[in-house]
């Protein structure tokens, strides 16, 4: 089974929002490799096949942060 690609736009206004998102994705196990961009306010999170998007969605929430779209694998999710 291949990895997952995720993407989700979630609402960051300054350089610590990107960091408490990367922060939670560096714990979250089974997270190959992720980019978290400020300047396009999106998180690209590249994980095994055991971690769901329901799974990476939550986590990203726990921030606080507004995540307004998802992707995975291409397709566009609810969040």
């Amino acid at each position: 089974m291949s990895d997952h690609q995720y993407k989700f736009n979630v609402a960051m206004s300054c350089g610590g929002c990107s960091g408490a998102i990367e922060r939670v994705l560096k714990k979250l196990e089974g997270v190959k490799s992720f980019d978290v961009s400020l300047e396009s306010q999106t998180a690209n999170i590249i994980a095994e096949p055991t971690v769901s998007y329901d799974t990476v969605l939550a986590v990203i929430k726990k921030t606080g942060k507004t995540v307004n779209s998802g992707e995975a694998d291409g397709q566009a999710m609810s969040v």
